[in-house]
């Protein structure tokens, strides 16, 4: 069987797997990322007011020249010889204040040995400054001079009210000039101190995963969850420590978990999103409606529901809580009034399918929602307005306009217009000549005009530029088996198809079709029975059938194939089939 090119927009929760990158609670401002690229203007200099402790700095010429040098090369761009110039200036004052604005500038200006130098001298001036600290220690754990860090990091930690937020820090420290194992052997230590502060085991656990130490990862993360059982953020790093185990590992633990403690939304929510990751729907829904409960202003969980509802045919409840995402303003309103259309077409009401791809704004999802407009046009048997719509279209690129044309010529498809699509994808072609897409559409509706030499001429053209297309292999093969003698290498071009996409339903039907063609009765059940129960597709029945019928199977054959005309009545392959052996 083809598989002729469908425009399916399907609609897919942003799921993504457990990363690399173990959790990381959130924290009290992190420590300054040295070296940072400058996101904004530099910080202008304070009031000259002298606070005590602060050098009785006199204002002589030079350093008031140095100091407008420095500014007027800041100005005008010139960040480095304004970060040497404050450097200067900084270790001839040595002046906090100055000390203090020549880092900053030469972080901006990624001039790391002068960051280095400014910052150390800055700490020493003003050893009670906590930015002071935090600055210093960043810049050495990024530079690979982690050791120097410890006496600065107790310190740290002592001076602090409390010493948790200061271990959820620790982890932006560790960048990839950082030796993994001295940083977990440096946190071990640190940590040592403080048996009882679940934040402590954290980010031994943390330090311990960048090391690829599991084991102990998972031991320290446990003695946090014995002193915090409820911190929701430990639960979803251990999951991604039990992923390597297998995925019932992971969900038993969340299930498990959220037995004992039903309230842990954080916990619900990841185990909700990888159950559908997983194609476990209904499960997921469950899930996110429990969710729901305690947060029916959450537009983000009325999608989730709307899009689980959508993946188990339940309509109706899918457009309950797709409006309700829209009414509570979901950021991706127009998304969501895509899936509104998708459901109006699926429930029958294309009218109402029209109205939400026409309130969908210019923006990244415009041309989704005009494409989905125009072929419904086309369905509904409105050409004109249908090629209106596409042709009113301002496309932003080649792939854009190739698209366009590709929807136009399905439309044209659509009313059996052949000859007009063959013509629209010729020209598109003259001007895209090596589109893959154009040529494998225009070979499916030269088929249709029985130009078959046109068929086989653009499939090997497409087979040379992407000698991995298996539909090209499969389309191909078909009609080679469909349409003429050539069986053998017919089956040759389908075994090809097979090896590239064994599990691929259309392919399996092809290759069940052509040992059909060669009188391989059996061997061509197998094949049809595997791709019909993949999908149950209205072609797939009508080969299969046939095959039953030639095996004396007439009563399966008429089974299958009223099944197929109840879920499809206006199929021409399933019709023609059944026309020729129903009296």
């Amino acid at each position: 069987m083809i598989r002729y090119p469908l425009f399916a927009f399907i609609a897919v929760l942003g799921l993504a797997a457990c990363s690399r990158n173990p959790v990381v609670p959130a924290a009290p401002a992190p420590l300054p990322a040295a070296p940072a690229a400058p996101v904004a203007e530099a910080p202008t200099v304070e009031a000259p007011v002298r606070p005590a402790g602060l050098p009785a700095q006199e204002l002589t010429g030079q350093v008031l020249y140095q100091f407008l040098l420095a500014e007027v090369a800041w100005q005008r761009g010139e960040r480095k010889l304004a970060a040497e110039a404050y450097a200067d200036l900084a270790q001839r004052t040595r002046d906090a204040r100055i000390a203090r604005r020549a880092t900053e500038l030469a972080l901006f200006a990624q001039a790391i040995p002068q960051a280095v130098q400014s910052a150390k001298l800055w700490v020493e001036l003003e050893p009670a400054s906590e930015r002071a600290q935090q600055t210093w220690i960043s810049l050495l754990a990024a530079n690979g001079r982690l050791e120097e860090t410890r006496p600065y990091l107790g310190a740290l930690l002592k001076a602090a009210p409390s010493a948790g937020p200061v271990f959820l820090q620790l982890h932006s420290l560790f960048g990839r000039n950082v030796d993994p194992r001295a940083a977990l052997a440096l946190v071990s230590d640190l940590a040592l101190g403080y048996p009882q502060l679940a934040e402590a085991h954290l980010a031994v656990a943390q330090a311990a995963w960048g090391a690829n130490q599991p084991e102990q990862a998972e031991q320290a993360l446990d003695r946090a969850l014995q002193i915090k059982p409820t911190w929701e953020a430990l639960v979803l790093f251990k999951g991604q420590l039990l992923q390597p185990r297998g995925e019932e590992v992971l969900l038993g633990y969340w299930r498990d978990y959220l037995a004992r403690y039903p309230a842990a939304r954080e916990v619900r929510l990841a185990y909700a999103k990888r159950l559908a990751m997983l194609g476990r729907y209904a499960e997921s829904r469950q899930e996110f409606e429990r969710l729901l409960e305690g947060a029916a202003g959450n537009p983000e969980a009325h999608l989730a529901v709307g899009l689980l509802a959508m993946q188990s045919n339940d309509l109706a409840a899918a457009e309950t809580h797709l409006l309700k995402a829209l009414e509570l303003q979901h950021p991706e309103s127009d998304q969501v009034k895509l899936y509104l259309g998708q459901i109006g077409e699926a429930r029958d009401r294309p009218e109402d399918a029209l109205r939400w791809y026409g309130e969908v704004a210019k923006g990244p999802r415009y041309l989704e929602a005009q494409l989905l407009r125009g072929l419904l046009l086309g369905k509904l048997n409105r050409v004109a307005e249908a090629r209106a719509v596409l042709q009113g279209l301002s496309p932003a690129s080649e792939a854009e306009r190739i698209q366009i044309s590709q929807t136009e010529a399905q439309v044209l498809r659509g009313a059996k217009d052949y000859a007009a699509a063959y013509q629209l994808l010729s020209e598109a072609l003259a001007r895209y000549p090596d589109s893959p897409e154009l040529l494998y559409d225009r070979a499916m509706v030269a088929e249709r005009l029985n130009k078959l030499e046109e068929l086989e001429r653009d499939l090997r053209r497409l087979i040379q530029m992407k000698p991995e297309h298996a539909h090209a292999y499969n389309a191909l093969g078909y009609t080679l088996a469909d349409r003429t003698p050539r069986l053998a290498e017919a089956m040759e071009l389908l075994q090809k198809a097979l090896q590239l996409a064994p599990n691929d339903p259309f392919i399996q039907d092809s290759m069940g079709w052509a040992l059909y063609r060669g009188g391989r009765l059996t061997e061509a059940e197998g094949y049809l029975k595997r791709a019909y129960a993949a999908r149950p597709d209205p072609e797939i029945a009508a080969h299969l059938g046939e095959v039953l019928w030639q095996q004396g199977r007439q009563d399966e054959a008429r089974r299958l194939w009223e099944a197929g005309l109840k879920a499809d009545p206006d199929n021409e392959a399933l019709r023609e089939t059944v026309s020729r052996f129903k009296p």
